[in-house]
């Protein structure tokens, strides 16, 4: 839990210099739409931070569901942020990668079933 604990302290500070980023240099550079996509994918990686350190903080989560989820979740930050940011800052085309950002949402939901199944068990 350590590993995912010190991923989570690095996405956390990741996720703040990208917000700062965004408010301060992409502000001028991007069109209103592309900005809103780029604070979405901020947005939605510091929630799933906040969650991660919930997650594996938790006593009553086996190691094992703590792994699991934070598999998704991880999976989800690299596949929907991630892949909006490519789209946002990187100049790739979201014809090219479409697909991505959907299946990071999965990634999200899957996590978050697995917490409520962890949940109702209990």
């Amino acid at each position: 839990m350590k590993q995912n604990l010190s991923i989570t302290a690095a996405l956390g500070i990741i996720t703040i210099l990208l917000g700062a980023f965004g408010a301060h240099l992409l502000k001028e550079k991007l069109t209103v739409d592309s900005l809103q996509s780029f604070e979405t994918a901020v947005r939605y990686q510091m929630y799933h931070v906040i969650v991660l350190l919930f997650v594996n903080t938790y006593a009553n989560f086996s190691v094992k569901v703590k792994r699991i989820i934070s598999l998704f979740f991880f999976g989800g930050i690299l596949l929907f942020s991630g892949s909006i940011y490519l789209i946002t800052i990187g100049d790739i085309p979201a014809k090219s990668i479409w697909f991505v950002t959907p299946l990071g949402g999965i990634s999200f939901m899957i996590g978050w079933a697995i917490m409520l199944r962890a949940f109702v068990k209990k």
